[in-house]
Order: C-alpha cells, then sequence, then structure tokens
C-alpha cells in the first residue's frame, strides 16, 4: 500500500520543495516571505512526522525509504538558494550552505555508486542531528527575512555592500554552520566506509 498516511506526508514534503520557489516567483514580500517560512516549517515537521508514524504502525515501506531522504534533500537545497540569493549571496551563508550541499549530492552519489555492496550506509545519530540543526538554522534565517521585509527591521551590523546582518540573523548562521560542520563529518564517515569497500575489492 503506497498512500499510507507515513508516505502522504513525504510526498507532501515534495510537493513543499516544488511550492517554496513558486512563492517566491509570485508573491510579493513579505508575503512570499511569510508562505516559504510555513512551508518549509511545516515540511521539517513531517520529517520527523512521517518516519516516527511509519515505526510506530510498521507501514515502513520501501517508496517511503526511497522519497524520504530526497525530500529531504530537496527541501533543504532550494530554501538554502532561496537564502543565499536573499542575503545577496553573502559568503558567511555561502560558504557553509555550498557545504551542505555539495555533501549532500555527494553521499546520494556514494550511496549509488555502492548500491548492492555490504556496506552500512544507513543514517547515523550525528546524521539525523546534523538535519535537525540545518532545519532550524533555515527557519530561523527565513523568519528573519520575514521580519525585515514585513518592516520589523532586526539588522544590528551594517556590512558594506551587503544586507546587514541582525542578531536573529547571526544566530541563524550559526546553527547552520554548527549544522554545516556536523554535515562535513558526517560525509567524511560515510566516504570513510566507502572507501574502505573500494579498497577491500581491488585487493581481492
Amino acid at each position: 500500500m503506497i498512500w499510507t498516511i507515513p508516505n502522504t506526508l513525504t510526498f507532501g514534503r515534495l510537493i513543499a520543495a516544488i511550492l517554496f520557489p513558486v512563492a517566491y516567483l509570485v508573491l510579493p514580500h513579505p508575503v512570499s516571505d511569510a508562505v516559504a517560512l510555513i512551508l518549509f516549517a511545516t515540511a521539517s515537521l513531517t520529517d520527523f512526522l512521517d518516519g516516527w508514524l511509519a515505526r510506530r504502525w510498521a507501514q515502513t515501506t520501501a517508496i517511503g525509504k526511497l522519497l524520504d531522504p530526497i525530500a529531504d534533500k530537496a527541501m533543504v537545497a532550494v530554501a538554502l538558494l532561496a537564502i543565499c540569493g536573499l542575503y545577496g549571496a553573502h559568503w558567511v551563508i555561502l560558504l557553509p550552505a555550498g557545504i551542505i550541499l555539495v555533501r549532500e549530492f555527494a553521499v546520494s552519489g556514494l550511496r549509488e555508486f555502492l548500491a548492492g555492496k555490504k556496506v552500512d550506509l544507513t543514517s547515523t545519530l550525528l546524521a539525523k542531528w546534523k538535519t535537525t540543526v540545518q532545519m532550524c538554522a533555515i527557519s530561523v534565517l527565513l523568519l528573519s527575512l520575514y521580519l525585515n521585509f514585513a518592516g520589523y527591521n532586526t539588522s544590528c551590523i551594517i556590512c558594506t555592500g551587503r544586507p546587514a546582518l541582525g542578531l536573529l540573523d547571526l544566530f541563524g548562521i550559526a546553527l547552520l554552520w554548527l549544522g554545516a560542520g556536523m554535515t562535513a563529518i558526517t560525509g567524511w564517515q560515510y566516504f570513510g566506509k566507502g572507501i574502505e569497500t573500494i579498497l577491500a575489492e581491488e585487493k581481492r
């Protein structure tokens, strides 16, 4: 049965990932920022809810296992790209966002390359926490963007030629850097396992 509640929530995240950039294309500020924040926050909640329900109700399916990480990566990727643009490609956001995106694509490629091989690349506890930190960081930054576009000026630090950064921005950026660090560590762990498997096969 494909259309279980957990799978429906996962499909909903994929739809939210598509609607996220559409909101910025068709709606003016700050309405677009509010819609984007609601979409991302709701999608983040379903990320935790669908897995919990699938385990609790014994509704874990192959399609759910396939689409869940895809939906997560799609939502995070479109949100990070939007944030980078709205913050004027500021390096303090662009760099950790780049680390996160490169790692996600690299690990996805690694999993595809090692498909069918006996190597455990299931999500670790640290990987789950890095997803939580990433989603919190993005939510905080989206909230800050909404407040600024709505006229609630939260800026306190003026950057020459760049958008001003406020306390809420700095908190979100700090979380983003923390998430990027955790992302790099988990990526290194996964690639370590993958390299071990490849070297072991070459010795045979």
